[in-house]
């Protein structure tokens, strides 16, 4: 049921070297070169005459999966894998259009990543381009299909490369183009250059590459421009890992000519930044262009010409190359948004304040129904603005962040929590200082929020010169002066908010969208139920979600369960492989009545279950973290079991579930409570 014509597409897709095919590879030929189909789905189907393999609407029904696995591959070396797809759908369906995902399952981890995932049809042909990063730990690589609605549907896949070095480099020489693409223009436009082909007026030099006719390059001519200030612009694929150092390219442009050709960046939120601009025509040979290049955050890479005057003539461009060297032997290291991020449970880490005495003071409190633990553990430090030691009229505390280049794109992400105040507009904000402190802007604060509960605060910001973050509090006066708290201060980045950002990974979930991949035994008012805010019975449960205080958890409400009865989440069922694994997520047992929550591991075809942890009655007003420990060699899931206590106030809640490979390293459980006072004297415990 593929369009027709895919048979010819395909057979253009061929990439060279296929005789010769790196791990990892497939075209599909004759055979899916190693690549399985797992057999607890449906099979992928190899077309009779090759070149491709697909699933339709002839053997699958709408909702039904085809999954390939590879063999197991290595990337010592930083790798590009090429996927060349093709997605049809129903008129009509659009709406339930098919899917595919890609998955990377490394040797020591339970569960799959999800690296890309694509359901938008297309009439031909797309390629999806997805940077690797080097790794000594083994990998399969796992495609998904997932049939959408409609008798015409379906999923294709004609090729998979795998290839040593970054997606972003090209030579042209491969029919695909390395998945750049030109930006249509009806006027002007980017075409592929060499070989055989000679459709232009002009004089076109030889590629770079093979420096012969023989090769392939991308160039613009202006023998087809109808207007001047006409644009064209071929795009690179983005960026799908972090990478800085050194973009180099070939270009060869006429003499005299009225063309500015530029490299710009355009992220995922569409901002433009120019890279580079030619400065002169330089000699009527290949010139070599080197250009500092720093991708922290997803982006594409864009070659633009602009054609200004009547005096065009051709720009041409090829061997792409990129190095994590940086250019002309430049050391400097690229900035790890690392140092501008802490959780205060051993310090302040690079955070200072402007004043002799402590304005902001790092404290830990055993919590109550007044006030709240830290976010990190629910039994840790954080900070604390406005204490009895610091509260006065027209108090200002200020906190500063590290140094941050300029240029960049940074998310900053915080939890705060607001108590006592009668008006609660800037008791708390945000400001950028320049470097010399000359110029400061605010940009975020309070406006009014619930009191007393860790609520999370997103602000995506860019600047020119480098800045430093400082988070300011206010006590206005005598009657009106309360604390501020804050704590789990995270810089990333890129934007907050990426409309190109996949899903978070099997291994975790934060139940904000969904219920991810957990399951229920039964579905009724006793089981567990995902909600936002404060449960409906009074002095239990908690008055909002962990992970931003505005989002989702799931409990049990009490009230709907007799005592003793019993509900049970599912994880989704988890891969056995050797090793450790962590298991940690938040609980939150607040309640006279408070009953039991217990976890449990469930290993296939075993009807016996190993109970990992359990904790019985009150714990704390505050959400608590726990991590559990745990090894596992076969096919397993793991399960939250509540039961319901003696009273009505027994509600139960979870959140922020998550799986990691390996021990938890450096984790205690924290409802081991410590005691005893610190002896720093910007630490307080009470």
């Amino acid at each position: 049921m593929l369009l027709r014509g895919v048979l010819l597409v395909a057979q253009a897709l061929q990439l060279s070297g296929a005789l010769d095919l790196a791990a990892g590879s497939c075209p599909f030929e004759e055979g899916t070169c190693g690549f399985d189909s797992v057999f607890e789905f449906l099979p992928w189907i190899l077309n009779e005459e090759g070149h491709y393999v697909y699933m339709d609407a002839s053997f699958a029904k709408q909702g039904e999966k085809a999954v390939l696995l590879s063999s197991e591959l290595q990337t010592e070396e930083w790798s590009c894998l090429r996927l060349v797809y093709q997605i049809t759908a129903s008129s009509g369906s659009l709406s339930e259009p098919s899917q595919l995902n890609l998955y990377v399952r490394y040797e020591d981890e339970s569960f799959d990543r999800l690296l890309w995932s694509a359901k938008e049809p297309s009439d031909s042909w797309l390629i999806a381009s997805l940077d690797l990063q080097n790794s000594s730990k083994n990998f399969k690589i796992l495609i998904e299909g997932i049939l959408g609605k409609g008798n015409t549907a379906s999923v294709a896949l004609f090729e998979i490369k795998m290839t040593t070095g970054y997606c972003i480099e090209c030579d042209f020489e491969e029919n695909h183009l390395c998945g750049f693409v030109n930006r249509w223009n009806p006027n002007v436009n980017w075409f592929v250059g060499g070989g055989i082909i000679r459709n232009s007026h002009s004089v076109l030099p030889q590629d770079h590459t093979f420096q012969s006719e023989v090769g392939h390059y991308m160039y613009v001519d202006s023998v087809y421009v109808k207007h001047f200030q006409e644009v064209a612009q071929l795009i690179s694929p983005m960026t799908t890992a972090p990478m800085s150092g050194c973009l180099s390219f070939y270009y060869q442009l006429q003499q005299d000519n009225d063309n500015v050709f530029a490299l710009y960046t355009r992220d995922t939120a569409g901002l433009y930044e120019e890279l580079w601009k030619v400065g002169s025509p330089g000699n009527a040979a290949w010139n070599l262009a080197e250009v500092e290049f720093s991708a922290p955050y997803p982006m594409e890479v864009i070659f633009e010409v602009a054609f200004n005057g009547p005096k065009g003539g051709y720009v041409a461009l090829d061997d792409i190359s990129f190095s994590p060297v940086h250019c002309q032997n430049q050391t400097e290291l690229p900035f790890s948004a690392m140092k501008a991020s802490c959780d205060f449970e051993e310090d302040l880490c690079n955070f200072y304040q402007d004043k002799e005495g402590p304005g902001w003071t790092r404290v830990k409190v055993k919590p109550n129904m007044y006030r709240t633990g830290d976010h990190t553990t629910g039994l840790g430090y954080y900070l604390l603005a406005n204490t009895k030691f610091t509260s006065q009229p027209g108090y200002i505390g200020r906190l500063y962040g590290p140094s941050l280049p300029g240029n960049l794109q940074y998310c900053l992400r915080f939890h705060y929590a607001i108590y006592g105040f009668l008006k609660m507009s800037d008791t708390l904000a945000v400001y950028i200082f320049e470097e010399n402190h000359v110029v400061q802007e605010k940009i975020w604060s309070v406006l009014e929020s619930p009191r007393g509960v860790w609520l999370q605060a997103e602000i995506t910001f860019k600047k020119p010169m480098p800045i430093k973050v400082v988070f300011m509090s206010l006590c206005k006066s005598f009657w009106d002066c309360g604390l501020v708290a804050l704590d789990d201060i995270t810089v990333q980045l890129g934007s907050c908010w990426s409309p190109e950002s996949l899903p978070r990974a099997p291994g975790e979930c934060t139940f904000d969208h969904d219920e991810c991949a957990f399951t229920q035994e039964k579905r009724n008012w006793s089981s567990w139920h995902r909600r936002r805010g404060e449960t409906p019975t009074s002095y239990t449960g908690p008055k909002g979600d962990h992970t931003t205080g505005v989002g989702y958890y799931m409990y049990i409400e009490a009230s709907h369960m007799v005592y003793g009865q019993k509900a049970r989440l599912l994880s989704r069922p988890l891969r056995g492989v050797p090793g450790k694994h962590c298991l940690t997520f938040f609980y939150h047992m607040y309640g006279a009545g408070t009953g039991l929550l217990s976890v449990y591991l469930k290993k296939e075809k075993d009807s016996a279950e190993s109970l990992l942890w359990r904790r019985r009655g009150e714990q704390s007003v505050s959400w608590l973290q726990a991590p559990i420990e745990y090894s596992c060699t076969q096919p397993h899931q793991i399960i939250f079991e509540a039961t319901r206590g003696m009273s009505i106030r027994s509600d139960i809640a979870i959140d922020d579930v998550k799986f990691q490979a390996g021990p938890c390293a450096e984790m205690e459980d924290t409802t081991q409570q410590s005691s005893g006072y610190s002896e720093d004297l910007n630490e307080i415990e009470y």
